[in-house]
């Protein structure tokens, strides 16, 4: 295992020009957008992930700026956003020779979407009790 995180994620190819020490706070970024943002992957073939994103503009903002920055160090993605009929997608698309990088962002995209989804789940099981947990002691709560 090297010191690199993102290398050793499979995240950063040769060819990324993002200083090393720089790579984790980016997978991280993404990672967090996956969390937050995305409700759906799709791999329409081994080359393109489409990430449905909950709508909003803050959502696209935040996929488009992402995107432009990673297209800055690693031009060989390209980056589509698509804001049409109430939904929001980036579809991400690299040469064949890339598509080991993909790879690891769909699994990254999968996992963070999947876990994400737990929590909710867990949330809306545990009912309000649960969601009043998170208030200061006396709002939102029984005394």
């Amino acid at each position: 295992m090297t010191n690199d995180l993102a290398l050793d994620l499979g995240w950063a190819p040769s060819a990324c020009t993002l200083p090393t020490a720089e790579q984790p706070l980016r997978v991280a970024e993404f990672d967090a957008l996956f969390a937050e943002a995305v409700q759906g992957v799709a791999r329409p073939d081994r080359t393109r992930l489409r990430l449905d994103l909950v709508f909003s503009p803050g959502n696209a903002a935040r996929a488009a700026e992402l995107a432009a920055r990673e297209n800055g160090c690693c031009s060989f993605f390209t980056f589509v956003l698509t804001i049409a009929d109430g939904s929001l997608a980036l579809e991400v698309a690299v040469p064949p020779e890339q598509a080991e990088v993909l790879d690891a962002l769909h699994v990254r995209a999968g996992t963070a979407t999947d876990t994400a989804a737990a929590l909710r789940a867990r949330g809306a099981e545990a009912g309000p009790a649960f969601e009043g947990s998170r208030a200061p002691i006396g709002v939102g709560r029984p005394a």
